[in-house]
């Protein structure tokens, strides 16, 4: 069974890393500042006795005021887990960093929450729809959309 590290055993070691990265720390996960998630994704990748080499799942929450962005990873070599969160307060045109550069799992995970809820990678090598198609109105999962 994997081993879930608490958000006060990670944070400190992105903190010491990466300072003002974290925004607030839970007991299962870490909030951290949406611009810096792709230098914390390759911290956390090659920190040794970290080494977060599996990205399990992408995924988004549409909370109106703002969009939470959920990534789970593990270490397959450490058997242990974490989960990280990152905010996007735009919804026009929300954006973030993709982490397709450290874990190329990320690509299809990334288009389906560009797909379905609307926000952009930048730096995604092929970001398009995934579930839908081309020319489909909006972003079916956020809690604005309206069916035309």
């Amino acid at each position: 069974m994997t081993i879930a590290l608490k958000g006060e055993e990670v944070a400190p070691r992105i903190e010491e890393r990466l300072p003002g990265a974290v925004l607030e720390v839970r007991e299962r996960d870490v909030l951290l500042k949406s611009d810096i998630i792709l230098d914390v994704a390759k911290f956390l990748y090659s920190e040794p006795g970290l080494e977060f080499d599996y990205l399990v799942d992408i995924t988004a929450v549409d909370y109106i005021d703002y969009f939470e962005l959920i990534y789970q990873l593990v270490s397959i070599k450490h058997n242990h887990g974490t989960v990280l969160k990152v905010r996007c307060y735009e919804r026009e045109n929300p954006s973030l960093p993709s982490v397709i550069s450290v874990w190329q799992g990320a690509d299809l995970q990334e288009r389906e929450v560009y797909d379905l809820m609307g926000v952009s990678f930048e730096g995604h090598p092929n970001l398009k729809r995934l579930l839908l198609w081309e020319g489909f109105p909006g972003h079916p999962l956020r809690k604005d959309y309206i069916e035309r």
